[in-house]
């Protein structure tokens, strides 16, 4: 049986048909777009929050976009333990919601990064990432200007300790350095899972690495962990 995307659409969301493609042509599962007005998820199995510039950035990244209409049954769906998946302006979304702790801050060089990275994958115990291996190098891509995570060190110390951190920018041997990190994030933080391990959120766009053609399709593997993750509750 095929697991059913929703992907929310907000005004200024510009990757919601990447992930639509990538969900329904690449992996070929069912996929719909969730406009931000609607009050309800449906029957949605896994919602990913999209990239872009949701309400034009104004105030600060997602904070406007949190309010939404179709935003409290996505809280209430992440509450009640379904798949949540917010990349880019989806991870600053989930921050604001509250579904994930600390913020995205500007860029520390004051400038807006497009490019190539490396990530390393910290742990394999997510539903994101059970189907990769701990350790493991993906080429994907950023465009963010805000991607500088943010979280006081207690929060960042309750991470590490709770194996929250999922993502880590690296450079192409894996090593963690300053100059691998694009946006000054704190802990060279690429991606994080909340406590109950349903709810990611990451600034690089896997979805815009999922075919070979496009040169890396390393960010396939992490949708294809998600539908595994859901055939294996489902049973």
């Amino acid at each position: 049986m095929a697991v059913k995307f929703g992907v929310i659409v907000f005004p200024g969301s510009n990757c919601d048909h990447d992930a639509f493609h990538a969900i329904k042509h690449v992996l070929g599962e069912e996929a719909r777009f969730i406009w931000h007005k609607e009050e309800s998820i449906g029957d949605s199995d896994v919602i990913i929050v999209p990239g872009g510039f949701s309400y034009g950035d104004y105030l600060r990244s997602g904070a406007i976009a949190r309010f939404s209409p179709v935003m409290r049954d996505v809280v209430k769906f992440a509450a009640d333990g379904g798949l949540v998946m917010g990349i880019c302006n989806g991870f600053q979304i989930l921050c604001e919601a509250g579904l994930l702790p600390g913020a995205l801050m500007r860029n520390t060089s004051l400038r807006f990064v497009c490019d190539d990275v490396n990530l390393r994958v910290e742990t394999t115990s997510t539903p994101f990432t059970h189907g990769l291996d701990e350790g493991s190098l993906l080429r994907v891509s950023v465009a963010h200007g805000e991607g500088n995570y943010y979280a006081s060190d207690q929060e960042l110390d309750a991470l590490e300790a709770n194996d929250q951190i999922v993502f880590r920018y690296v450079d192409e041997s894996g090593v963690s350095t300053a100059s691998s990190n694009p946006n000054g994030s704190a802990r060279n933080i690429a991606g994080i899972v909340n406590t109950n391990r349903n709810v990611l959120g990451m600034m690089p766009h896997p979805e815009r690495h999922v075919e070979g053609l496009l040169g890396s399709a390393d960010g396939l593997s992490i949708f294809e962990s998600v539908v595994r993750s859901f055939a294996e509750l489902s049973v």
